[in-house]
């Protein structure tokens, strides 16, 4: 029963992303939806760069919004308006959202192997990211309390397969960061067979968020990730991280990483996973990527 809504889940994905444009704000869309006023009644939020375009037809319109957002199961292309975008994403609200407060939080266990993991079938998102991403506090970020998920300056710290109970309902799951080489030689696991093995057995999991360093620019490991990803048709939303940070003067914005990680997506892969900008420090993103997680789990669960 499991896997018939895995591969359902599989089929909603979009196939391409449009190259996106540059923008002021690193919480804005970085592309310009060219939506007519006979198809979306709503003022443009201020996170979308609506144009007047009157020569574009419906079926064009459908055709770019197909193209280029995440549009979720139980929702028909022709129907997207603009307020139905969540801010600083390509993902679109649809009727499977529901409430994504989170009420309570437990840590469950560590797990040295994947098939040490719970053995219930309570639906389960997985974090993935390189050592410094930012995993940890992000998962601090969306349960609100500090120090859930272990937050260290030394990369690597994470190096077991940590399961969190949410709601008492689904699971956040923070696995080890990809990448480090500092950790004692002992504790140093091949990436490949320990993490991946998770993957490709592990039938309740209804996504993988890969969390993407926006503060700098995209990263051969990253992409290399979303590649053995994408081969092995995982589910995946990329959740960019640190999408308020500006390494150095002469650094790029968080939106300009973003579009150049998107171009080398759009060259390399077919199909292309929802992405969403978020920032730990200032809670950027925060309840709209437990909305985009609520609307895929409640489809599972349907």
């Amino acid at each position: 029963m499991l896997m018939p809504a895995r591969i359902r889940l599989f089929t909603h994905r979009f196939s391409s992303l449009l190259p996106p444009s540059s923008s002021s704000s690193s919480s804005a869309l970085p592309f310009s939806i060219p939506f007519r006023t006979s198809i979306s009644h709503a003022a443009p939020p201020h996170h979308v760069s609506a144009t007047k375009t009157p020569n574009i037809s419906i079926s064009d319109t459908a055709k770019f919004v197909r193209t280029v957002l995440f549009i979720p199961p139980g929702t028909d292309p022709e129907e997207v308006t603009e307020d139905m975008i969540l801010p600083g994403s390509n993902i679109v609200l649809g009727p499977y959202a529901g409430d994504a407060k989170v009420k309570e939080v437990q840590f469950i266990g560590s797990s040295i192997r994947p098939k040490d993991c719970p053995k219930d079938e309570r639906p389960e998102f997985a974090m993935l990211g390189r050592s410094n991403v930012g995993k940890s506090s992000l998962i601090n970020s969306l349960v609100r309390k500090k120090e859930v998920a272990l937050t260290s300056k030394k990369p690597g710290k994470t190096q077991l397969i940590n399961h969190f109970l949410v709601n008492r309902s689904w699971y956040l799951v923070d696995l080890p960061g990809y990448g480090f080489a500092n950790a004692p030689e002992s504790a140093r696991m091949d990436w490949s067979s320990f993490t991946k093995g998770y993957f490709l057995n592990r039938e309740t999991l209804v996504s993988i968020l890969l969390l993407v360093d926006a503060s700098v620019p995209p990263q051969k490991i990253d992409l290399d990730c979303a590649n053995w990803l994408g081969r092995n048709n995982m589910p995946m939303t990329i959740v960019f991280t640190k999408c308020d940070k500006v390494k150095n003067s002469k650094g790029k914005r968080p939106d300009e990483n973003i579009k150049n990680f998107q171009e080398l997506i759009k060259e390399n892969y077919k199909i292309h996973p929802p992405w969403i900008m978020t920032s730990s420090a200032t809670g950027l993103g925060r309840d709209e990527l437990l909305l985009h997680m609520s609307q895929l789990r409640n489809y599972w669960d349907n």
